[in-house]
């Protein structure tokens, strides 16, 4: 198949078997640790002829690919949970069962996901609109001291933790000047304004750090695009400098930015991690962190599984509207 539909049919099947290969390394990681899993799954109260039936359950004495194997049973058809006390029916996709809550993961996974994507999502379009708005004011005052002082800012905003910029965030704008409260989520259906103010801070925390490597592309973009031949011509018809930089330098500069933010999306989440611990938002990110110091294997698993799956799903629309962008791309 050629031309754009095998182009997305490559794409396709890379993701898969990307995901494959990182729900391999991610199962092997993390369950190939020692420890006794049954007796953290059973509890503490538990008999020991009650954790050999949830060892049996958990396949603990079957080879690693064994085990894996049935991991992936349990996504793709459900799979059976005794939690020493009972059987609990893991429909399909199953990712298990919390070793401190009996909750299933899936389920966890579902109640913390609205926070993270609207922390992602908000962020991402601030990141987006002051990058990229800085770059292009950047190469339009090439070698002004507007430039200047972007660059420098730029520049601070990269090499600044968002840990960092959030506290004085917080502290200036929530203590100091008093403009808004400490922020506190709140469902995007509650109220949609309260929502809004509750993610402020915590989204221009996050986009400005994001923003920085957005700045420093789109103004090597622009630069590039604007000492081409096509925009000296522009130029020579009086075509304003204006509409130059706006209508023509900018739309092919943004083919990189496309590629550029797919690939953010992976420093992102981390971001996005220490961004709902500081701020206390009821994210993936806090989810997580509570499941590293508890040792609960498998939503540790399990909300890295999804983490990645949404990095892999981002990387690949990326390259599809890159090479919408650039019809080369679909070529080669």
């Amino acid at each position: 198949m050629n031309g754009f539909g095998g182009f997305l049919l490559r794409r396709a099947v890379g993701m898969a078997i990307t995901l494959l290969a990182v729900s391999v390394l991610v199962y092997v990681v993390f369950y190939a640790t020692p420890g006794n899993v049954a007796q953290i799954t059973c509890g503490p109260r538990c008999s020991p002829e009650q954790v050999r039936q949830v060892a049996d359950q958990l396949h603990l004495g079957d080879p690693l690919y064994v085990r894996y194997w049935h991991f992936l049973e349990g996504i793709l058809v459900g799979q059976d949970y005794s939690t020493g006390t009972s059987v609990e029916h893991c429909s399909a996709p199953c990712l298990g069962l919390s070793y401190q809550t009996d909750q299933q993961v899936l389920d966890i996974i579902l109640t913390r996901l609205p926070v993270s994507l609207s922390l992602v999502a908000g962020a991402m379009v601030l990141w987006l609109l002051i990058g990229v708005g800085t770059g292009v004011l950047s190469a339009w005052r090439r070698g002004r001291l507007t430039e200047r002082v972007l660059t420098a800012l730029t520049l601070a905003g990269w090499a600044t933790p968002v840990f960092v910029l959030g506290l004085v965030l917080v502290i200036v704008v929530c203590g100091e000047l008093q403009l808004l409260p400490f922020p506190q989520y709140v469902n995007l259906t509650d109220d949609p304004e309260q929502w809004a103010w509750g993610l402020l801070l915590p989204w221009l925390s996050f986009a400005l750090i994001e923003s920085a490597p957005f700045a420093r592309l789109t103004r090597s973009a622009m630069l590039e695009t604007l000492a081409e031949d096509h925009i000296r011509t522009f130029r020579a018809y009086g075509v304003s400098e204006r509409a130059i930089v706006g209508r023509h330098a900018l739309r092919g500069a943004l083919a990189p930015v496309i590629a550029l933010n797919a690939n953010n999306l992976g420093s992102g989440i981390g971001g996005a991690v220490l961004t709902e611990t500081l701020f206390g938002l009821p994210g993936i990110g806090q989810e997580l962190v509570r499941a590293v110091k508890v040792v609960d294997l498998p939503v540790v698993v399990g909300m890295v599984l999804v983490v990645a799956f949404f990095v892999i799903v981002a990387n690949a629309v990326a390259d599809v509207l890159y090479a919408v962008a650039d019809r080369r791309v679909v070529i080669a």
